[in-house]
């Protein structure tokens, strides 16, 4: 066994910490499913989580400078990967020299430039995918692309007042506002306080997002920023637009310190250092699960993105959502709207593309949700990684709804950790687009070439992309001119006037039919949570119920169960790396084998009937030959082909450890298992 430390030309950026280990009593077959960056056994720097020492049986968390050094060494990795050494028999220099170093290159702050991103820039690639079709959303071309599909452009426009960011760094240089909406509004407070656009409905109802204004502010800037958005209430409040419901998510949704508190818990029950932790954890570990609180915060989400779906399919009313820099929870709910929303999210290039506008361009703080720079551990939050687990709960429950599999969610979200790409190691597209021309101590920094999380042939072989792609999505069927001319939806506009009976009343959620309302709403008032009636829970459930009362249309509207069972632990995700919960020749992936066999005999009938079509009909449709046996996978394949499976003990172990001795137990865990010719 031996530690391989990679470092930049600098020697400033561990690139990875790998460990090999040479068992000969296991016949070892090379996985079909493999990063061509990242081995079984490598870790990114970005990836390590924690760092523990073993003194004496007892387990200390390393940080800085270290008096004394470790007999054992465990890291925690962000993908809940967890990496045991034992240092004992290992030299005290090599043991300082390796400790020392995985610290300080994984722990200490850093700067930006020293990031190994930048050191790879300089040398990546350029013979990459050139099929890669995700709309970036950096051109002004694509938000105009974007309204035309979405039949926004009647409503809204795409404003170019930010080119070389003079309006605000933390806005992208096009974004789109309503059309009456002057370049003056934008520019009076920096962007803060303008209603920007996301989606638009088929029926015309509209998605937007705004920033809020500090809370605390002197009464004379307090007064100008109550007529700043009494204008904007107006522009938005009149006809084309109507009715207008805004909701601060600060108010509904938990704050991101909840969120970073519950994911802390809730990775603590993945993150297993032997046998013994996971079977003394079995005994209470739906309650361990409970009050993490994780999978309730994934419910509200779910549940936040159905009352916004509900306002804008079922009562034709646009939605304004509010957040301090509308880059956090306001990513989460309008990203799940749409995918639920909009059948085209749901497609692989779909998702890709939303991801960009929302997350990429929208200015969500990666750098800092992420902690990449390890500066300040206050600003670090799992917000992406909720949104990719409220994602996954409607992929298990309408796997033929989307394109893309759980394995992609999941790959994307080890993306978020491989320190080449550099589509989610910044926090806005300013700072992307400085740093890629600003000063460097690199000579070809005018050169740098930063790679796409989305071109996926940089991190899997073909054959291994063929899992990222759901054979079983139900394709959208190509309709004529004359259908699509028929089935065009217009939009009705509403004719009730301001403030006359014919409209909702105020009660109901958080309509804001008056300017005082709404700007109270605006400027931080915690005033939502006083008046959320019984009556918007009863439209709410109303709407939810009917739902589901009707069949799925794989095309239209989802909404996802969130009662109960009907949240669940993404296993792929958070179990794969546990042999103990594996299922050997069981789970999904056993369902999925006899589905793909079935299809795969009514394409071979297809071929037969329609010889030139053969390739349309086989297009995304590979099956690995590994699937062909299913009793060589497990439950969390493609992850684990089939790894070691140890037994539960009969006793409870704490009664083992009084019935064996340390010398025991030990021989008990390096116990040999002959697995034949099964791997």
């Amino acid at each position: 066994m031996f530690v391989r430390i990679v470092q930049s030309s600098e020697g400033s950026m561990l690139l990875s910490a790998t460990v090999k280990t040479e068992n000969w009593q296991f016949k070892y077959k090379e996985p079909e499913f493999k990063n061509k960056l990242i081995g079984e056994n490598d870790i990114t720097l970005h990836c390590v989580d924690h760092i523990y020492g073993v003194y004496d049986e007892k387990k200390k968390s390393l940080f800085g400078q270290l008096k004394k050094y470790p007999e054992k060494l465990i890291i925690y990795c962000k993908d809940l990967r967890v990496f045991t050494f034992c240092l004992r028999y290992t030299k005290e220099e090599e043991v300082k020299r390796i400790v020392s170093g995985i610290i300080h290159h994984s722990q200490t702050p850093k700067l930006l430039k020293r990031l190994f991103l930048f050191s790879y820039a300089t040398a990546a690639p350029t013979n990459t995918d050139t099929q890669n079709q995700t709309v970036m959303f950096d051109a002004i071309k694509d938000w105009r692309d974007e309204l035309e599909r979405t039949k926004g452009n009647m409503k809204y426009k795409v404003v170019s007042v930010n080119e070389a960011y003079k309006v605000s760094e933390k806005l992208p240089l096009y974004f789109v506002v309503p059309m009456s909406l002057s370049e003056e509004n934008i520019l009076q407070y920096q962007g803060r306080g303008i209603p920007i656009w996301c989606w638009s409905c088929h029926n015309g109802a509209s998605l937007l997002k705004m920033s809020a204004f500090p809370k605390e502010q002197e009464d004379s800037t307090s007064q100008m920023q109550k007529n700043f958005l009494d204008g904007v209430y107006r522009t938005i409040n009149k006809p084309p637009y109507e009715v207008v419901k805004t909701d601060d998510l600060s108010n509904s949704l938990p704050s991101l310190q909840e969120i970073q508190t519950a994911y802390v818990r809730f990775k603590q029950l993945f993150l297993i250092d032997n046998s013994t932790d996971f079977w003394d954890s079995d005994v209470k570990w739906f309650s361990l699960l409970e009050s993490t609180n994780w999978l309730e915060i994934v419910r509200r989400c779910l549940k936040k993105a159905i009352e916004v779906a509900d306002y804008l399919e079922g009562q034709n009313t646009n939605v304004l959502l509010v957040e301090e820099n509308a880059s956090d929870l306001c990513c989460v709910v309008s990203s799940l709207v749409q995918v639920m929303m909009d059948s085209y999210y749901r497609t692989k290039l779909g998702f890709q593309s939303l991801i960009q506008k929302e997350w990429v361009i929208g200015g969500h703080c990666f750098l800092d949700r992420c902690n990449h720079l390890k500066q300040n551990d206050k600003e670090e939050a799992p917000v992406f990684l909720l949104f990719l687990d409220c994602v996954w709960q409607l992929v298990q429950q309408y796997p033929p709804a989307f394109e893309f599999t759980e394995t992609y969610l999941t790959v994307l979200s080890d993306s978020l950790y491989i320190p080449i790409f550099s589509t989610f190691f910044f926090n806005s597209q300013h700072q992307k687009d400085t740093n890629m021309s600003g000063e460097s101590h690199h000579a070809q920094s005018s050169h740098f070439r930063f790679l796409t999380v989305w071109d996926w042939s940089v991190q899997f072989e073909p054959k291994a992309q063929v899992l990222l792609n759901n054979p079983l999505y139900a394709e959208k069927p190509k309709l004529d001119k004359s259908q699509r001319k028929t089935t065009r939806c217009k939009h009705q506009r509403q004719l009730s006037l301001p403030l006359t009976q014919t409209k909702s009343s105020p009660k109901r959620g958080f309509f804001r039919e008056e300017t005082d309302h709404f700007i109270k709403n605006i400027l931080g008032k915690r005033i939502s949570k006083l008046i959320n009636s019984s009556d918007e829970l009863h439209n709410f459930t109303e709407f939810y119920d009917s739902w589901h009362c009707k069949p799925v249309d794989f095309h239209g509207l989802l909404l996802p169960h969130v009662e109960g069972p009907g949240i669940k632990v993404w296993a792929q995700r958070y179990l794969r790396w546990i042999p103990e919960a594996q299922l050997l020749g069981g789970g999904t992936v056993v369902t999925a084998t006899k589905i793909l066999d079935m299809m795969e005999e009514v394409q071979s009938l297809q071929k037969k009937m329609e010889e030139k079509h053969s390739q349309t009909v086989s297009q995304g449709r590979e099956v690995l030959p590994v699937l062909r046996n299913s009793a060589r996978l497990s439950s969390l394949f493609p992850f684990a082909l089939l790894q070691r499976h140890s037994l539960k003990p009969v006793l409870p172990t704490s009664t083992w450890k009084d019935l064996e001795d340390e010398e025991d137990l030990a021989k008990r865990d390096d116990e040999f298992v002959d697995l034949g010719d099964v791997i």
